[in-house]
Protein backbone atom coordinates (compact mmCIF):
# COMPACT_ATOMS: atom_id res chain seq x y z
CA UNK A 1 0.00 0.00 0.00
CA UNK A 2 1.67 3.44 -0.91
CA UNK A 3 -0.52 5.53 1.22
CA UNK A 4 1.27 8.95 0.40
CA UNK A 5 0.24 8.51 -3.89
CA UNK A 6 -3.47 6.49 -2.31
CA UNK A 7 -4.37 10.01 -0.88
CA UNK A 8 -2.82 12.20 -3.53
CA UNK A 9 -5.20 10.31 -6.20
CA UNK A 10 -7.88 10.29 -3.70
CA UNK A 11 -7.70 14.07 -3.03
CA UNK A 12 -7.05 15.05 -7.10
CA UNK A 13 -10.15 12.95 -8.30
CA UNK A 14 -12.35 14.42 -5.65
CA UNK A 15 -11.16 18.17 -6.20
CA UNK A 16 -11.72 17.61 -9.56
CA UNK A 17 -15.30 16.41 -9.21
CA UNK A 18 -18.45 18.98 -9.12
CA UNK A 19 -21.40 18.64 -6.75
CA UNK A 20 -23.01 18.10 -10.16
CA UNK A 21 -21.24 15.34 -11.75
CA UNK A 22 -22.53 13.04 -8.82
CA UNK A 23 -26.16 14.46 -8.22
CA UNK A 24 -25.53 16.92 -5.13
CA UNK A 25 -27.01 20.60 -5.16
CA UNK A 26 -24.13 22.99 -5.44
CA UNK A 27 -25.49 25.31 -2.65
CA UNK A 28 -25.27 28.92 -1.77
CA UNK A 29 -22.01 28.93 0.58
CA UNK A 30 -19.79 26.53 -1.61
CA UNK A 31 -17.19 28.65 -1.92
CA UNK A 32 -14.70 26.29 -3.27
CA UNK A 33 -14.46 23.87 -6.53
CA UNK A 34 -14.27 20.08 -5.71
CA UNK A 35 -16.34 18.22 -3.45
CA UNK A 36 -15.79 17.89 0.38
CA UNK A 37 -14.54 15.35 2.18
CA UNK A 38 -17.85 14.46 4.02
CA UNK A 39 -19.61 14.30 0.41
CA UNK A 40 -17.30 11.65 -0.85
CA UNK A 41 -17.67 9.52 2.15
CA UNK A 42 -21.82 9.49 2.33
CA UNK A 43 -21.88 8.83 -1.39
CA UNK A 44 -19.24 5.43 -0.77
CA UNK A 45 -21.33 4.63 2.50
CA UNK A 46 -18.68 5.37 4.72
CA UNK A 47 -17.75 7.71 7.63
CA UNK A 48 -16.01 11.32 7.10
CA UNK A 49 -13.55 10.17 9.82
CA UNK A 50 -12.60 6.75 8.00
CA UNK A 51 -12.71 8.75 4.57
CA UNK A 52 -10.51 11.93 5.99
CA UNK A 53 -8.00 9.70 8.04
CA UNK A 54 -6.83 7.58 4.39
CA UNK A 55 -6.40 11.27 2.55
CA UNK A 56 -4.05 11.97 5.81
CA UNK A 57 -2.12 9.09 5.03
CA UNK A 58 -2.77 7.88 8.67
CA UNK A 59 -5.59 5.16 8.43
CA UNK A 60 -5.57 1.21 7.67
CA UNK A 61 -4.97 -0.54 4.84
CA UNK A 62 -8.88 0.05 2.89
CA UNK A 63 -10.39 -3.55 2.18
CA UNK A 64 -11.35 -3.86 -1.18
CA UNK A 65 -14.94 -3.63 -0.43
CA UNK A 66 -13.79 0.22 0.29
CA UNK A 67 -11.92 0.53 -2.70
CA UNK A 68 -15.04 -0.06 -4.75
CA UNK A 69 -17.04 1.73 -3.08
CA UNK A 70 -14.85 5.41 -2.72
CA UNK A 71 -14.43 4.21 -7.24
CA UNK A 72 -18.54 4.54 -7.59
CA UNK A 73 -18.84 7.30 -5.74
CA UNK A 74 -15.92 9.49 -7.42
CA UNK A 75 -17.09 7.92 -10.82
CA UNK A 76 -13.75 6.70 -11.65
CA UNK A 77 -13.13 5.16 -15.16
CA UNK A 78 -12.06 1.71 -15.23
CA UNK A 79 -8.44 2.42 -15.98
CA UNK A 80 -8.78 4.88 -12.66
CA UNK A 81 -10.25 1.92 -10.56
CA UNK A 82 -7.50 -0.46 -10.96
CA UNK A 83 -5.16 1.83 -10.49
CA UNK A 84 -7.05 3.32 -7.25
CA UNK A 85 -6.96 -1.31 -6.01
CA UNK A 86 -3.10 -0.73 -6.83
CA UNK A 87 -2.21 2.10 -4.27
CA UNK A 88 -4.98 0.64 -2.01
CA UNK A 89 -2.58 -2.74 -1.94
CA UNK A 90 -5.37 -4.70 -3.15
CA UNK A 91 -5.08 -6.20 -7.16
CA UNK A 92 -7.16 -4.69 -9.60
CA UNK A 93 -10.18 -6.64 -9.97
CA UNK A 94 -10.36 -8.93 -13.51
CA UNK A 95 -11.88 -7.04 -16.52
CA UNK A 96 -14.54 -9.12 -17.34
CA UNK A 97 -18.26 -8.59 -18.95
CA UNK A 98 -19.60 -9.94 -15.27
CA UNK A 99 -17.98 -7.10 -13.52
CA UNK A 100 -20.55 -4.42 -11.91
CA UNK A 101 -18.23 -1.24 -12.58
CA UNK A 102 -20.43 0.94 -14.17
CA UNK A 103 -18.59 4.20 -16.83
CA UNK A 104 -18.63 7.45 -15.43
CA UNK A 105 -20.60 8.23 -18.54
CA UNK A 106 -23.44 6.57 -17.45
CA UNK A 107 -23.16 7.25 -13.68
CA UNK A 108 -23.15 10.77 -14.59
CA UNK A 109 -26.42 10.15 -16.63
CA UNK A 110 -28.42 8.61 -14.19
CA UNK A 111 -27.34 11.02 -11.33
CA UNK A 112 -29.17 13.79 -13.39
CA UNK A 113 -32.77 11.25 -13.69
CA UNK A 114 -33.43 12.02 -10.18
CA UNK A 115 -37.02 12.82 -10.76
CA UNK A 116 -37.20 9.99 -13.80
CA UNK A 117 -37.69 6.00 -13.31
CA UNK A 118 -34.22 4.55 -14.26
CA UNK A 119 -31.85 1.96 -13.59
CA UNK A 120 -28.92 0.22 -15.02
CA UNK A 121 -28.80 -3.67 -15.90
CA UNK A 122 -26.08 -5.96 -15.97
CA UNK A 123 -26.33 -8.12 -19.41
CA UNK A 124 -27.38 -10.37 -17.25
CA UNK A 125 -30.61 -8.51 -16.15
CA UNK A 126 -28.74 -7.70 -12.82
CA UNK A 127 -29.73 -3.98 -11.37
CA UNK A 128 -26.69 -2.48 -10.52
CA UNK A 129 -28.39 1.19 -9.66
CA UNK A 130 -31.54 2.75 -9.69
CA UNK A 131 -33.14 6.12 -9.01
CA UNK A 132 -35.09 6.33 -6.38
CA UNK A 133 -38.35 6.89 -8.63
CA UNK A 134 -37.29 3.62 -10.10
CA UNK A 135 -37.36 2.38 -6.06
CA UNK A 136 -40.61 3.57 -6.11
CA UNK A 137 -41.94 1.42 -9.06
CA UNK A 138 -39.82 -1.61 -9.26
CA UNK A 139 -38.88 -2.49 -5.72
CA UNK A 140 -35.37 -2.34 -4.72
CA UNK A 141 -33.76 -4.67 -7.09
CA UNK A 142 -30.38 -3.91 -5.82
CA UNK A 143 -30.67 -6.06 -2.46
CA UNK A 144 -30.54 -9.36 -3.94
CA UNK A 145 -27.89 -11.83 -4.06
CA UNK A 146 -26.48 -14.93 -5.88
CA UNK A 147 -28.37 -15.81 -9.07
CA UNK A 148 -31.69 -14.11 -7.60
CA UNK A 149 -29.84 -10.96 -8.73
CA UNK A 150 -30.57 -11.76 -12.41
CA UNK A 151 -34.07 -10.51 -13.33
CA UNK A 152 -34.78 -13.43 -15.41
CA UNK A 153 -34.39 -15.88 -12.52
CA UNK A 154 -36.46 -14.06 -10.55
CA UNK A 155 -39.20 -14.33 -13.38
CA UNK A 156 -39.18 -17.95 -13.28
CA UNK A 157 -38.67 -18.68 -9.39
CA UNK A 158 -40.39 -15.96 -7.41
CA UNK A 159 -44.00 -14.62 -8.85
CA UNK A 160 -43.46 -11.64 -6.50
CA UNK A 161 -41.39 -10.64 -9.12
CA UNK A 162 -43.83 -10.16 -11.97
CA UNK A 163 -46.42 -8.09 -10.04
CA UNK A 164 -44.97 -5.07 -11.76
CA UNK A 165 -46.98 -6.29 -14.90
CA UNK A 166 -50.24 -7.15 -16.06
CA UNK A 167 -50.87 -10.86 -15.92
CA UNK A 168 -51.96 -10.55 -19.62
CA UNK A 169 -48.58 -9.63 -20.68
CA UNK A 170 -46.82 -12.51 -18.61
CA UNK A 171 -46.01 -15.46 -22.04
CA UNK A 172 -44.37 -12.55 -23.96
CA UNK A 173 -42.03 -11.11 -20.87
CA UNK A 174 -41.26 -14.92 -20.30
CA UNK A 175 -40.53 -15.16 -24.09
CA UNK A 176 -38.17 -11.62 -24.09
CA UNK A 177 -36.54 -12.87 -20.26
CA UNK A 178 -35.37 -16.29 -22.65
CA UNK A 179 -34.73 -15.14 -25.81
CA UNK A 180 -32.10 -12.58 -24.07
CA UNK A 181 -30.99 -15.02 -21.89
CA UNK A 182 -30.49 -17.38 -24.84
CA UNK A 183 -28.10 -14.75 -26.81
CA UNK A 184 -26.10 -13.97 -23.58
CA UNK A 185 -25.68 -17.85 -23.32
CA UNK A 186 -24.18 -17.89 -26.76
CA UNK A 187 -21.34 -15.74 -26.04
CA UNK A 188 -20.80 -16.80 -22.10
CA UNK A 189 -21.93 -20.76 -22.76
CA UNK A 190 -19.44 -21.52 -19.65
CA UNK A 191 -20.31 -18.45 -17.20
CA UNK A 192 -22.67 -16.45 -15.52
CA UNK A 193 -25.13 -16.83 -18.21
CA UNK A 194 -24.69 -20.95 -17.97
CA UNK A 195 -24.83 -21.26 -13.99
CA UNK A 196 -28.67 -19.01 -14.52
CA UNK A 197 -29.65 -21.47 -17.66
CA UNK A 198 -28.50 -24.91 -16.27
CA UNK A 199 -30.21 -23.33 -12.69
CA UNK A 200 -33.49 -22.82 -14.23
CA UNK A 201 -33.46 -25.72 -15.94
CA UNK A 202 -33.75 -27.55 -12.52
CA UNK A 203 -36.51 -25.99 -11.39
CA UNK A 204 -38.71 -24.29 -13.82
CA UNK A 205 -40.64 -26.43 -16.39
CA UNK A 206 -41.97 -23.12 -17.84
CA UNK A 207 -38.31 -21.78 -18.65
CA UNK A 208 -37.43 -24.94 -19.84
CA UNK A 209 -40.29 -25.46 -22.65
CA UNK A 210 -39.26 -21.90 -23.65
CA UNK A 211 -35.88 -22.64 -23.44
CA UNK A 212 -36.27 -25.82 -25.78
CA UNK A 213 -37.97 -23.61 -28.88
CA UNK A 214 -34.22 -21.84 -29.02
CA UNK A 215 -36.19 -18.34 -30.11
CA UNK A 216 -33.38 -15.86 -30.44
CA UNK A 217 -34.06 -11.94 -31.12
CA UNK A 218 -37.03 -11.13 -29.63
CA UNK A 219 -37.30 -7.88 -28.56
CA UNK A 220 -39.78 -5.97 -26.21
CA UNK A 221 -41.59 -3.05 -27.47
CA UNK A 222 -40.73 0.29 -26.47
CA UNK A 223 -44.01 1.06 -24.78
CA UNK A 224 -44.67 -1.29 -21.68
CA UNK A 225 -47.43 -1.58 -19.29
CA UNK A 226 -46.64 -1.58 -15.73
CA UNK A 227 -48.76 -2.03 -12.35
CA UNK A 228 -48.10 -0.42 -8.97
CA UNK A 229 -49.87 -1.35 -5.95
CA UNK A 230 -51.68 2.23 -5.52
CA UNK A 231 -51.68 3.50 -8.66
CA UNK A 232 -52.96 0.90 -10.93
CA UNK A 233 -51.56 0.70 -14.58
CA UNK A 234 -49.25 3.14 -16.16
CA UNK A 235 -48.26 3.49 -19.54
CA UNK A 236 -44.52 4.27 -20.06
CA UNK A 237 -42.18 4.12 -22.75
CA UNK A 238 -38.79 2.51 -22.14
CA UNK A 239 -35.65 4.21 -23.79
CA UNK A 240 -32.95 2.16 -23.68
CA UNK A 241 -29.20 4.05 -24.15
CA UNK A 242 -26.64 1.25 -24.25
CA UNK A 243 -22.65 0.69 -23.04
CA UNK A 244 -21.27 -1.50 -25.30
CA UNK A 245 -17.91 -1.88 -23.47
CA UNK A 246 -19.43 -3.05 -20.25
CA UNK A 247 -22.83 -4.49 -22.13
CA UNK A 248 -24.76 -2.82 -19.49
CA UNK A 249 -28.27 -1.06 -20.25
CA UNK A 250 -29.76 2.01 -18.89
CA UNK A 251 -33.14 2.27 -18.85
CA UNK A 252 -35.37 5.47 -18.33
CA UNK A 253 -39.29 5.20 -18.28
CA UNK A 254 -41.28 8.08 -19.03
CA UNK A 255 -44.71 8.98 -19.46
CA UNK A 256 -46.70 11.32 -22.83
CA UNK A 257 -47.37 14.82 -21.60
CA UNK A 258 -50.99 15.27 -20.21
CA UNK A 259 -51.43 11.56 -20.16
CA UNK A 260 -53.22 9.74 -16.82
CA UNK A 261 -49.82 7.82 -16.55
CA UNK A 262 -47.68 11.02 -16.76
CA UNK A 263 -50.40 12.26 -14.07
CA UNK A 264 -49.62 9.15 -11.96
CA UNK A 265 -45.60 9.29 -12.15
CA UNK A 266 -46.28 12.70 -10.45
CA UNK A 267 -47.69 11.24 -7.81
CA UNK A 268 -45.22 8.14 -7.36
CA UNK A 269 -42.90 9.43 -5.37
CA UNK A 270 -45.27 10.97 -2.61
CA UNK A 271 -47.35 7.51 -2.58
CA UNK A 272 -44.56 5.42 -2.07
Amino acid sequence: MDREQLAHFLRTRREALQPEDVGLPRGPRRRTGGLRREEVAALAGMSADYYGRIEQQRGPLPSDQMLAALARAMHLSLAERDHLFQLGGHPAPRRSLRDDHISPGMMRILDRLGDTPAMILSRYGETLRQTAMAVALFGDETRYTGLARSTVYRWFTDPESRRVYPERDYPKHARYFTSNLRRVYAADPRGRAAEIVNALLAVSREFAAIWDEHEVGLTHVDRKTLVHPQLGELELWCQNLHDPEQEQVLLVFTAAPGSPSYEKLQLLAAVS
